[in-house]
């Protein structure tokens, strides 16, 4: 209160631009057009969804719009290009170290997409004698007696990413890439006891890289793309290594890197019911600086966020919503020549690949028939890997079961089977989905054949 009077409301950004916009008449297409942004990333900033705090978007905004950068909420900015009370915000839009005591569980869908958590709840005694990686393959690998493999997998990672596992005297940049690459390429191919042995070593390894001299932006670069890795069902793990996903990638400069950690972060965000803030670390990092610009990768990037929003509309309810961001991200696919097979995400980005998305979508948002019409519009060959073909088969299964067609539902799981046995028999979704199928009908010989593969009796 100032002199007795009450101090007018402050505006949000995106108010004043909204209005703004409507005294230049201008409709959010033609907004979009002038900052190089979507109609629909427009209408987010006005409508406050994703706020409007980076200086450089408010600054775009400003000129665009021919109003002065206070207005705004920037204070003066000179030739220097400083802020007032807009920060640059981090792509992730997360505070460091923010961990949940216990998250609850998320079965099916597109949080185990990007997590690939219960990487390997049932792999049994193959991880132990996989085949040893590229990086750190010096690094003797210790079994204890007794330890279940999902257990194990766990302990090694978290004791690799504590800095107390054993580790190489030394390792080149060299080796370490070729070990990324070796654990991306088992990761996209669903090899999981493989992957238990390599990805402790290769965390040891690029903690030896980071700790070495030369270029810093491409240490932290490769340990950042080690951390997206790190995708067990074991929620505590999982946010300390997107938050140090996210503080490499910031610091090693690599715009599919920061994008990658933010939506990590979202689908943390969303698995701990906090929707709202899920979105927001999505939709902020879809509409950052760091990933504008024409390229078929940075698109693919956006358009994964996007999805990844979309999901959280799903689980919060919002049917709409999920449907308008997954036709967005459709948009931008439809856009983009060709499939971009991002580096730290197997499963690319295209057309199929949105639409796969769409299945698992719009079965949460409680449309099963929508969910098979649109697993009815792919063709699985067309799905980019061995895991995107298999979640094809258990998506489709799950939304069959849903809409009550009990045969299909097991003809796509013996699908899903016979594309990545390994990766099938081990998701939790998939045996919680035969165990109700062994107790809620008629059960056949197929049926009952796969409930045993998948350690089900």
């Amino acid at each position: 209160m100032v002199g007795g009077t009450l101090e007018p409301a402050v505006r949000r950004p995106g108010e004043v631009v909204r209005a703004a916009r409507l005294g230049n008449g201008l409709t959010l297409a033609e907004l979009g057009n002038r900052t190089g942004y979507s109609a629909a990333q427009v209408s987010r900033y006005e409508r406050g969804v994703t706020p409007l705090r980076d200086v450089s978007v408010l600054r775009r905004f400003a000129r665009a719009l021919a109003i002065s950068p206070g207005e705004l909420g920037l204070a003066g900015t000179g030739p220097g290009g400083g802020s007032g009370r807009a920060l640059i915000a981090a792509a992730s839009g997360v505070p460091s170290r923010v961990v949940p005591s216990r998250v609850a569980g998320e079965p099916g869908g597109r949080d185990e997409d990007v997590r690939r958590r219960q990487l390997l709840a049932a792999l049994g005694a193959a991880a132990a004698g996989a085949a040893g990686g590229r990086a750190g393959a010096a690094v003797p690998l210790v079994v204890p007696r007794g330890a279940g493999v999902g257990e194990l997998l766990v302990s090694q990672v978290r004791d690799a990413m504590l800095g107390l596992a054993p580790a190489p005297a030394r390792v080149s940049a060299g080796a370490v890439r070729a070990g990324l690459d070796g654990a991306l390429a088992d990761f996209r191919d669903s090899r999981y006891g493989r992957l238990s042995v390599t990805l402790p070593r290769l965390i040891s390894a690029g903690h030896v890289l980071a700790a070495g001299g030369g270029d810093s932006g491409q240490r932290d670069a490769l340990l950042a793309g080690i951390y997206t890795l790190i995708k067990l069902d074991d929620q505590q793990l999982g946010w300390m290594a997107a938050d140090r996903a996210r503080v490499l990638a910031s610091g090693g400069g690599d715009p599919l890197a920061v994008g990658e950690a933010a939506r990590n972060l979202a689908v943390l965000a969303r698995k701990a019911g906090w929707h709202e803030q899920a979105s927001c670390i999505a939709l902020s990092a879809a509409a950052s600086p760091v990933l504008a610009g024409r390229g078929a990768r940075l698109a693919a990037e956006r358009g994964l966020l996007i999805q990844s929003a979309a999901y959280t509309a799903a689980r919060a309810g919002d049917r709409d919503g999920m449907r308008e961001l997954t036709d967005e991200a459709a948009s931008i696919a439809a856009q983009s020549w060709g499939r971009a097979l991002l580096r730290d995400h197997g499963g690319g980005f295209s057309t199929a690949t949105v639409e796969l998305h769409r299945v698992s979508a719009e079965n949460y948002a409680g449309d099963p028939g929508a969910a098979v019409a649109a697993a009815l519009r792919i063709a699985p060959a067309s799905l980019p890997t061995i895991e995107r073909r298999a979640r094809y088969w258990t998506d489709t299964a799950r939304a069959y079961a849903n809409w009550g067609r009990r045969e299909d539902c097991v003809s796509a799981l013996l699908s899903a089977e016979r594309e990545a046995p390994e990766e099938t028999h081990a998701r939790p979704a998939v045996r919680d989905l035969v165990s109700s199928l062994l107790v809620s009908g008629r059960t056949g010989p197929e049926l009952r054949g796969l409930a045993t593969r998948c350690g089900i009796t």
